[in-house]
């Protein structure tokens, strides 16, 4: 069993920075790939950006390319997300989730966190 735990969301102004930050227990956790995905109010799930296993491939939605950074630090189990020039349009409840195959597609992930919010104002 693979569980999943998010941090850092909260509010902050346009332009501004914050860090997100999934912590990942079990056994065979640094052999997952890892995923963030957001749900902002009256909208499905989207995804954001994955990292695999190795931290070697990452990939990132079209929307958050060139402000957001995925990471990886595999003997801690610890996953980053480092989201610059924020926007309105990126409030939303950000999901890490745990996959055994490195993946921008939601259904590929078996294991999923509560979420934090992430508030942008303008």
């Amino acid at each position: 069993q693979v569980q999943v735990v998010e941090s850092g969301g909260g509010l902050v102004q346009a332009g501004g920075s914050l860090r997100l930050s999934c912590a990942a227990s079990g056994r065979t956790v640094s052999t997952y790939a890892m995923g963030w995905f957001r749900q902002a109010p009256g909208k499905e799930r989207e995804f954001v950006a994955a990292i695999s296993w190795s931290g070697i491939s990452t990939s990132y939605a079209d929307s958050v390319k060139g402000r957001f950074t995925i990471s990886r630090v595999n003997g801690q189990n610890t996953v980053f997300l480092q989201m610059n020039s924020l926007k309105p349009e990126d409030t939303a409840v950000y999901h890490c989730a745990a996959g055994r195959d490195y993946s921008v597609i939601e259904r590929e992930y078996d294991y999923w966190g509560q979420g934090t919010q992430v508030t942008v104002s303008s």
